[in-house]
């Protein structure tokens, strides 16, 4: 399989995942035209579209890209019904595209109905998982972002993170802030610096490099809990995600 990532906007990128038969899905698109450009350009079919919640920025192309291609299934969850999505979908199902078996993740936080696409080794987590940060909490609870992270937590080292902005720069500027001692940030930084200097993505990147890098996924860390101010060990690590998540928000 061949994975793409088609930046558009201001920082979010479009998915795209191809089999050798020239057939491939679309995740995410905010805007049709460089789908459409990508997909003309390189003879791809679409098989499926691919929404993870109903922010405008992710959705937003759905229509025009139905003008052309119009008998292409488009799954989501319920919140996506309005957005042009076809085939509604929830935690624990499973959809197969081009030959492959996606497990939906239901990962509120973000949006209520945040939902996520899993088939090894690729992860479309939308706007859940950020390499070294998270999204916002729009709709949900710390508490339910706290858990959507720990469900990608434990999917297997070798995932690889389909995330849908390139925030990866200024989430390590904050992981380096709070997290001054780890000095995987620091290498990890200097890596990412490299790679946008080159204008070349800092995404996707490995679940096992995120687990090494990623505040929002290290919250049992006794470093960071001193760093944010808890003078004792909480009671809860998703407090710890509470507070994280808190300052990130006014960094």
């Amino acid at each position: 399989m061949n994975l793409i990532s088609i930046p558009a906007m201001q920082d979010n990128y479009i998915w795209l995942l191809a089999n050798d038969q020239q057939e491939c899905l679309i995740v995410d698109p905010g805007v049709a035209a460089p789908a459409l450009h990508y997909l003309t350009e390189n003879k791809l079919t679409p098989k499926a579209i691919l929404l993870t919640h109903h922010h405008n920025d992710h959705v937003g192309g759905v229509g025009e890209i139905l003008q052309h291609y119009p008998d292409i299934p488009v799954y989501g969850p319920h919140e996506t019904a309005n957005k042009g999505c076809t085939q509604q979908v929830r935690g624990h199902d499973e959809i197969t595209v081009l030959g492959m078996t996606f497990s939906v993740l239901d990962v509120p936080g973000h949006t209520l109905g945040h939902i996520a696409y899993y088939a090894t080794p690729y992860l479309f987590c939308g706007d859940t998982l950020f390499s070294a940060g998270c999204g916002r909490i729009f709709e949900g609870t710390p508490e339910q972002m706290y858990a959507s992270l720990q469900l990608i937590a434990q999917l297997p080292d070798n995932t690889l993170i389909c995330c849908a902005h390139e925030y990866t720069e200024s989430n390590l500027r904050f992981a380096r802030y709070v997290l001054p001692e780890n000095k995987e940030i620091e290498t990890y930084q200097k890596q990412v610096h490299e790679l946008r200097l080159k204008h070349q993505p800092s995404v996707p990147s490995l679940l096992k490099i995120e687990k090494e890098i990623n505040p929002f996924l290290r919250c049992y860390d006794n470093d960071l809990q001193r760093n944010l101010g808890f003078e004792n060990q909480p009671n809860k690590t998703w407090q710890v995600f509470a507070r994280l998540r808190d300052m990130k928000d006014s960094f």
